[in-house]
């Protein structure tokens, strides 16, 4: 999947995905980023992991869970840190 341990998949015109990868950024996680505007793969995927529907960002972690459209919160206990 990828090198890193956390795939999150977006758009660049998604505030939800821009607050997610802001987040990530600020408490130093790497990440793969897939826009799934340019990749269709991408896109493929995240309609398949959610019923059909394009819901960015789907965040896939190395366990293989995933979460869809987390708040900073949700993001935060996952990675067990802060929300702030």
């Amino acid at each position: 999947m990828s090198e890193k341990p956390i795939v999150m998949y977006g758009t660049d015109w998604c505030l939800d995905c821009v607050r997610s990868k802001s987040f990530l950024q600020k408490h130093a996680i790497p990440f793969t980023w897939v826009n799934i505007d340019k990749d269709k793969e991408g896109e493929r995927y995240v309609r398949e992991v959610n019923g059909g529907n394009r819901s960015v960002p789907t965040i896939v972690f190395q366990d293989g869970s995933i979460l869809v459209e987390p708040s900073n919160k949700e993001l935060g206990e996952k990675l067990g840190i802060g929300a702030a």
